[in-house]
């Protein structure tokens, strides 16, 4: 047995068997487990044999943790806030698309029909609510990104060229990566994270920001994603506008610096993919995407109320013959033809009131640290660029059924129930700002 493969199960046994007393250890294996897929990795073949499902097992004893802490989890006011009612109604919706949407023909293999992972999805969504609910859960959070983050940026700097199929990287990170659109995203969603703690960080915690940002971006590159480029441009965007004042020349610094870097990374082939986004240069591909699109209108009027979950690829060819078997290549597209204006609607709720809880949560957050800023800002920042940039991608990339996106529309919670409770506590210590300052 090598070093790797004990260290795995050490901290895979850390991680299940210590939920039970610290929940948070169960959700931080699992978003580890998640984003680094130890089932594709050559260090977890030896103990494969055993049948271990690690994500259902982290799950379970997360579950259970809960459950036995359930007195002390400090979850605020309210079980269950405006965002995770909304999720609630969503996977309602996906499960009402089985019954009013059209008859699947689709064999989904071993993999979970997206009505099963949709609810998967959610279940660790509520979890994760209900126990990152502190600012220094949510920074621990933050570091397992960073270091997930730095793992997969060195897995695909490792990578034999040799590998990439058809010269992208397509062979990296969990099972939701396996398409070459998707692990660009997770990446592009994460930096925004990455540069909030290389922020508040020292040297050692500022050198491992810089290496798993630096590898991140390289990785992006290599995956040769015009989605991702989409959604880096706009967190650029959102980074600018909401930069926070103290921080606001370092950020616009730090931008320039971190735009330059990325580039001197790039070479030919990424940009002359990047080049076919333009209307006069589209590639097959990109033309492709868009007479998908175009075919979805009549598609939606034909079927008001959707298609019905995981059905976008199977009757998008009566629309175009062309793209039988074709994906949407698109999270809002694929969400309106297969859940409807029904299932758009609550997407787009679940959009507005992320943003607006962020919001309220940022200007709560004030009253934290009189005459400056709190930890927590910062936080909501971070998270509010990290959510415009996989919406961003998701503009060309279909993240509908992929829980990192559902993670950024949650995490509004996980900062709403931390700033609550940093107020209580400053509160008991007579502590805390008054609500005009």
């Amino acid at each position: 047995m090598s070093i790797r493969t004990a260290i795995f199960l050490v901290l895979f046994l850390v991680c299940t068997v210590g939920a039970l007393p610290i929940p948070l250890l169960g959700v931080l294996g699992y978003v580890a487990h998640y984003s680094i897929g130890p089932e594709r990795q050559w260090w977890a073949e030896p103990v494969a044999s055993l049948g271990i499902r690690y994500s259902l097992a982290l799950a379970v004893m997360t579950g259970i943790g809960i459950i036995l802490n359930r007195r002390s989890l400090r979850y605020g006011s309210s079980f269950l806030q405006r965002q995770e009612w909304l999720l609630l109604l969503f996977v309602a919706g996906v499960g009402l698309s089985l019954l009013i949407g059209e008859p699947s023909d689709q064999d989904w293999g071993e993999a979970d029909h997206p009505a099963i992972k949709m609810l998967k999805m959610a279940v660790f969504a509520l979890m994760l609510t209900h126990v990152v609910t502190s600012e220094r859960s949510f920074a621990t959070l933050l570091w397992v990104f960073v270091a997930a983050t730095l793992v997969l940026g060195l897995q695909a700097y490792a990578t034999p060229r040799e590998a990439f199929e058809g010269g992208r990287l397509e062979t990296v990170g969990g099972s939701d990566f396996r398409e070459s659109n998707v692990l660009p995203a997770f990446l592009a969603a994460m930096l925004p994270l990455i540069g909030i703690q290389f922020l508040r960080s020292g040297w050692l915690g500022k050198a491992v920001c810089l290496a798993s940002g630096v590898f991140a971006v390289n990785a992006i590159v290599l995956c040769r994603s015009r989605g991702s480029l989409v959604g880096l441009a706009a967190g650029v965007a959102a980074a600018t506008i909401f930069a926070p004042k103290k921080f606001r020349v370092v950020i616009l610094a730090g931008l320039v610096v971190a735009l330059i870097g990325a580039y001197r990374l790039t070479d030919e082939g990424f940009w002359g993919r990047a080049a076919t986004i333009g209307a006069e240069q589209q590639d097959s591909s990109a033309q492709g995407r868009l007479e998908t699109w175009t075919a979805s209108i009549p598609l939606l009027s034909d079927h008001p109320f959707g298609v019905g979950v995981g059905n976008f690829s199977q009757v998008i060819g009566q629309y175009d013959p062309k793209y039988i078997g074709r994906d949407a290549h698109s999270t809002f597209v694929r969400c309106y033809s297969e859940l409807g204006l029904q299932g758009m609607a609550l997407f787009l709720l679940l959009i507005v009131n992320a943003v607006v809880t962020l919001w309220k949560a940022s200007r709560r957050s004030l009253r934290l640290a009189p005459g400056g800023h709190s930890t927590l800002t910062y936080f909501c920042y971070a998270s509010a660029v990290s959510l415009v940039t996989v919406l961003g991608c998701g503009v060309t990339v279909t993240l509908l059924y992929v829980e990192v996106l559902w993670w950024f529309l949650v995490l509004p919670v996980c900062l709403e129930r931390a700033v609550e409770n940093a107020e209580l506590d400053l509160a008991k210590r007579g502590s805390l700002a008054p609500r005009n300052t």
